[in-house]
């Protein structure tokens, strides 16, 4: 029985880690310039230079959603199309945003497992019509890690860059989860980016413990052009930015965000194992990163509710979503597989 307030919906539910705390904390001496022009900015996206290897222009804002809408609505105009996966959260979860900041983009669903989109998928839809009448394909957006848990290989996103790049598309990375896939493929995070063909990435910072820590990240400097002007538009462009951008240089520097990512990661691997060994229950997929996706029956998930236990049901009829997070425990994790053992039997 769930004894203490930890849940499984989302990381993003988790407390703050307490590097980001104490970074926060030494940024708070004394006055430091406004907007950016401040000693922790200027220092934070000299070190995401460091961690990805190349010259990149990076702007911090508040929120994932923040971060996905206005990139996209910086690389697109109003009748180009965005192509995604259809669990994407710029598609399920950002209540239109995209296409409002972008003034009307249109977004195309594709397919493939596991939140994957399918090269072929990308290739149908750009190529489904070229006339005017048809908003024009112009971005491909990636989530890595996806929705459904799935990561991207580096061979994977360089098949989908190099297929984007032949198709004439941008390509987008949706990285909220970045951290846990780097941390589960042990590659280096340039691989999985500008290497591959991406051409903005919205890296996450508050899924892996920060507070409020998003960087949008362009690998191609004419890309961003005058993006600090859609940012302040936005409300996205913080006063006190040394807040934001001093835990980034602490995560980054000591390899807090791949360690957080990683515990995160090993604790869904091991909540996968403890669940394989319950019967009365199956498994959407294989448990890549943080997050483990199981089908229960009906009456199972109420019982689990009523003793407490927290997690999201979108996958569909009986399925649901339960993630793990930089402070999730081993005991924590015991304790939900025995309670759904018990809802079982």
């Amino acid at each position: 029985m769930k004894t203490k307030d930890r849940n499984f919906a989302s990381d993003n539910y988790a407390g703050i880690v307490p590097e980001c705390l104490a970074a926060i904390m030494e940024a708070n001496s004394g006055h430091a310039p406004a907007y950016g022009n401040d000693v922790w900015t200027r220092r934070a996206c000299a070190t995401i230079r460091e961690v990805f290897e190349t010259a990149c222009d990076v702007f911090f804002v508040f929120n994932g959603t923040a971060a996905n809408s206005l990139a996209l609505a910086h690389l697109c105009r109003s009748y180009h199309s965005v192509i995604c996966h259809t669990t994407a959260h710029i598609e399920t979860d950002e209540c239109g945003a995209p296409e409002f900041f972008s003034s009307g983009s249109k977004v195309l669903l594709a397919t493939g497992e596991m939140g994957k989109v399918s090269p072929v998928e990308v290739t149908k839809l750009v190529k489904f019509r070229n006339d005017i009448h048809y908003p024009k394909p112009h971005i491909l957006s990636l989530t890595q890690a996806t929705e459904m848990g799935g990561v991207y290989r580096p061979a994977e996103i360089a098949e989908l860059g190099a297929l984007a790049r032949e198709l004439g598309l941008k390509v987008h990375m949706d990285g909220a989860r970045f951290a846990n896939a780097v941390a589960a493929l042990g590659c280096a995070p340039k691989d999985l980016t500008w290497k591959a063909g991406v051409d903005v990435l919205c890296l996450g910072g508050t899924k892996n413990g920060m507070l409020a820590a998003e960087a949008v990240i362009f690998f191609n400097s004419e890309l961003a052009a005058e993006f600090d002007f859609r940012c302040k538009q936005a409300g996205q462009l913080a006063s006190k930015m040394r807040f934001l951008a001093a835990p980034w240089i602490t995560m980054l520097n000591d390899g807090s965000w791949l360690r957080h990512a990683a515990h995160a990661n090993r604790m869904a691997t091991l909540l996968a194992k403890r669940l394989r060994t319950i019967s009365g229950l199956s498994f959407d997929g294989k448990t890549q990163a943080n997050s483990v996706f199981i089908t229960l029956p009906k009456p199972a998930i109420a019982k689990l509710r009523k003793r407490g236990w927290s997690f999201y049901e979108f996958i569909g009829n009986g399925g649901i979503r339960l993630m793990c997070s930089w402070d999730t425990s081993e005991q924590d994790v015991l304790d939900l597989a025995t309670d759904v053992a018990a809802v079982l039997h």
